[in-house]
């Protein structure tokens, strides 16, 4: 009896399987005549499986069933109509997992808590987790699953503890469902992922490459965004942010890089017209289409990239901003001239080859390299065949070597030994000096250092080519290697020659070795020892800036041109000293003008002409370079005692006699020439105590204002009988006499 009952529930429980077999066949092909496309229904916004909305039917659903229906959703994920394109009239995706939900109240129904009947969790085995009440089921599905999801977009990938990942074999060889582990599915590719932490990790790689739409998901392709900089458009992809990972990198941040290199070539475009420049990692095209945009008929851009799909993107920037476009790729296939150029008749020539390459191949006046990461790849390319007095700029922005975070790199790539200082961004723009100093004396060729900027995310180096060999020497001589005290931070280069020194300690201001046990000193380099600015080219580079209306580049350029003065604002002009009508630079007399940036007028170009050489013969006795380094004023500070104002500390050590200015490589940074010693008297001076006693602690090794008025090289001239003056007369001769008036041009002190 108890037999046939069961045999009799098992036949109806058959019939049952077959008609909902059947419905399902029915609406299946109901929703493939309408274009619907897949098996899916809406539950407070969340797409699931009809078989999971059965659920709230309050019909059970065997496992081995849900097991299928899990298993194809990765394995066909993608299937489309017969038009290909999916009408969705929402942003809902098709055939998720049901583990991917927006709302714990979604997965909750799901498990269809409504009822008061003992329910199984929809995303664990009956094995791990048997059937409970409500109650209980709300607090696991919370503090299981929910808790512990991944967040993309809204959607919230719970974690999955059902059969649907393969697992490894134990040691006896068979697989058993009850031991699977723990997993997530990812919403954008359906992959299975065992741990949190990397299935964040596979996101943001999605997320890197610019996959954020999920492939359940037919939607038309994201259009590309249009930034405007400097009344230039250009489109970039949505992952343009992303360097390496995008075929359109582009980055806001350097914006005030791409001013400064504009400013460089639109001072060559006055010397001479017109003008051959290249970019030669072109990306967006950004800097390119500046240069003809502004710069018009005085230059011709070509903008090169080896990668495809930049250069398709930099076709499109050209026709954006209505400029014709030459093709000329790698294969020799040249379409001529393309784009309609109604407003601008100006030529922008496209190439697509490595930058070696074309930089071999053919001679440029101006090349600017803006590699990922370092540059040093191409130096020896861009000096090969660059013009005589062109210019040839770089950007580095391999700081993790450069700023001494990573050293091993940078004796890899510069074969440079740094270690971490406090003017460790200026040792960064002398280490790639010295790389392109080398550079450039491998193919006879000497440079004159017109700007050398280091900030938060770059280096920035400009550099004139001078041909010849002596010019070659003369430049590689200006390397040297730099002697660091790592007690004080007193630095000094080495002296000239190939004699070993006895003691090198001896060439150090400081007497930290003799007081010091041990060794207190490394050897830094090889760096360049020259000067890192150009007075005259930067004054032009100002004037073009106003010119142009490059707001941001005006300020840091007039830091600039203090620094190379070596003066303090105040005593800046914007016009030269002296002799305003002449300025010499990398050997070549300048005519300039005082009220137009449009009249410099080149008189001698070639290295061949008598006017040339006799500049180059005087350019040394002609100019002061600036002191190398600088001090930052809270290394250096006293303990205890308050440092007077910055500004007002630049004018205690202009009155001692010191030659003194601020610098853009620290904020709180002061280049000048006076010994650290002199540099903490002057400071502890002007200091007043925070407390009663503090004057006691801090750490100045030549105290009184005696070893002060010594050391000062201006009051030494000072006649004999006033020395007799007491001590508070002195102070007052000491400012009346010994007030420098510097001149404001670097070439002319």
């Amino acid at each position: 009896m108890a037999a046939a009952e069961a045999a009799e529930a098992a036949l109806q429980r058959r019939q049952e399987d077959e008609e909902e077999e059947k419905e399902e066949n029915e609406n299946h092909n109901h929703n493939h005549n309408h274009g619907g496309g897949g098996d899916t229904a809406a539950l407070n916004g969340v797409v699931v499986s009809d078989k999971v909305k059965s659920n709230n039917l309050d019909v059970k659903i065997p496992k081995s069933e849900l097991e299928t229906e899990e298993k194809g959703t990765e394995e066909e994920p993608t299937r489309e109509s017969d038009g290909n394109i999916l009408d969705v009239s929402s942003d809902f995706p098709r055939d998720k997992h049901i583990s991917i939900q927006r709302h714990l109240a979604d997965l909750e129904k799901l498990a269809d808590l409504r009822e008061d009947k003992k329910k199984p969790c929809p995303l664990c085995p009956e094995e791990k987790f048997k059937a409970c009440y409500s109650h209980k089921l709300h607090r696991h599905l919370q503090n299981l699953h929910w808790k512990v999801s991944v967040e993309f977009k809204g959607y919230r990938m719970c974690i999955c503890h059902l059969p649907c990942r393969p697992v490894k074999p134990n040691l006896a060889g068979d697989q058993t469902l009850s031991k699977m582990g723990a997993h997530y599915h990812c919403i954008i590719c359906s992959a299975t992922i065992t741990r949190r932490t990397d299935m964040i990790g596979h996101i943001n790689r999605h997320v890197n490459k610019g996959e954020t739409e999920s492939r359940f998901i037919t939607v038309r392709a994201p259009t590309n965004e249009v930034i405007k900089e400097s009344a230039t458009d250009v489109q970039v992809l949505p992952n343009h942010s992303t360097p390496q990972k995008t075929d359109s990198y582009f980055n806001p941040k350097m914006k005030l890089n791409r001013q400064l290199i504009f400013c460089a070539l639109a001072v060559l475009a006055e010397e001479r017209k017109p003008i051959e420049c290249l970019d030669a990692f072109g990306a967006t095209g950004i800097m390119g289409l500046q240069w003809a945009k502004h710069l018009r008929s005085s230059v011709r851009v070509t903008i090169n990239d080896c990668n495809e799909n930049s250069v398709k993107i930099i076709k499109e920037n050209c026709h954006l901003n209505k400029m014709k476009v030459k093709l000329n790729m790698k294969e020799g296939d040249s379409d001529g001239t393309v784009g309609d150029g109604e407003e601008n008749t100006d030529t922008i020539e496209v190439t697509r080859m490595d930058a070696n390459v074309i930089m071999h191949l053919r001679s440029f006046d101006f090349i600017h390299l803006d590699p990922f990461g370092t540059s040093v790849n191409y130096l020896d390319s861009a000096f090969r065949n660059v013009r005589n007095l062109g210019i040839v700029s770089l950007t580095s922005t391999d700081i993790s070597s450069l700023y001494a975070k990573a050293q091993h790199v940078a004796l890899r790539h510069y074969g440079c030994n740094i270690v971490r200082t406090e003017y460790y961004k200026e040792l960064a723009a002398r280490i790639v000096i010295a790389a392109v100093t080398r550079a450039a004396a491998r193919c006879n060729k000497g440079i004159e250092v017109l700007l050398a900027v280091a900030l938060e995310h770059f280096v920035l180096v400009v550099v004139r080519v001078l041909r010849g060999p002596s010019t070659a020497d003369d430049s590689a001589k200006k390397i040297r290697y730099l002697i660091h005290c790592q007690w004080c931070e007193e630095r000094i280069f080495q002296k000239e020659g190939n004699m070993v020194e006895e003691n090198p300690y001896q060439q150090l201001p400081c007497d930290c070795h003799g007081s010091m046990p041990g060794r207190t000193a490394v050897v830094l380099g090889p760096l360049w020892s020259g000067s890192l600015f150009n007075t005259g080219f930067l004054r032009r580079m100002l004037l073009e800036a106003v010119q142009y209306g490059l707001d941001e580049a005006q300020p840091l350029l007039k830091t600039l041109v203090c620094e190379a003065e070596c003066t303090t604002l105040k005593h800046f002009s914007t016009h030269g000293p002296g002799d305003e009508n002449k300025q010499e630079e990398c050997g070549v007399y300048i005519k300039t003008s005082n009220t137009s940036a449009e009249s410099y007028v080149v008189l001698g170009k070639r290295k061949g002409e008598e006017v040339t050489r006799g500049a180059k013969r005087q350019r040394a006795e002609h100019s002061a370079e600036h002191p190398a380094f600088y001090y930052n004023v809270h290394r250096h500070s006293i303990r205890g005692m308050n440092m007077p104002k910055l500004n007002k500390f630049l004018n205690y050590l202009s009155e001692a006699g010191y030659r003194v200015s601020r610098t853009h490589f620290d904020p709180m940074g002061v280049r000048t020439n006076a010994p650290l010693a002199q540099f903490k008297t002057v400071l502890m001076k002007y200091s007043t105590p925070t407390y009663t006693g503090g004057q006691a602690e801090g750490p100045v090794h030549l105290p009184g204002d005696v070893q002060v008025e010594e050391e000062v090289p201006a009051v030494a001239d000072i006649k004999e009988e006033d020395a007799e003056f007491p001590e508070e007369d002195k102070s007052g001769v000491a400012e009346a006499v010994s007030t420098p008036s510097y001149p404001t041009d670097c070439a002319a002190d």
